[in-house]
């Protein structure tokens, strides 16, 4: 059972959890709460801008955490689409978490990289 940042109180609302993505928490921090509270549309068009380079959040683009979230936004609409919500009507809510810990295997005599991922949770919301 995954526990999530915030639970809604009514049924209109979808949730997608993305585990294990090979991105920085600590950016990934700065683009959610960029993007937390807007409607839908208006948050998949501030990743767009992000991955064009046509905007930037306090001077960095963050390209490949925008292109993860807004597959993960993708998936959020496709379920609420399923689901028979009303899309326009849609608020955001993301949050980043920090993953697990792995190690890259040693090659040679070079010592093994440690690695970190991020966990990411959308809960769309309608109102």
């Amino acid at each position: 059972m995954l526990r999530y940042t915030m639970n809604p109180k009514q049924e209109k609302a979808v949730k997608v959890y993305g585990r294990g993505l090979r991105i920085s928490k600590k950016n990934s921090v700065t683009v959610c709460k960029a993007i937390t509270g807007l409607n839908l549309e208006k948050g998949k068009d501030l990743l767009e801008r992000l991955i064009d380079q046509k905007q930037n959040l306090d001077g960095r683009y963050y390209t490949n955490i925008a292109k993860e979230l807004s597959n993960l936004l993708k998936l959020a609409e496709n379920n609420a689409e399923f689901k028979g919500l009303d899309t326009s009507r849609m608020l955001i809510h993301a949050s980043a978490h920090k993953g697990f810990t792995f190690y890259r295997p040693r090659r040679f005599k070079m010592r093994r990289m440690k690695r970190k991922a991020t966990n990411i949770q959308i809960i769309l919301e309608e109102r």
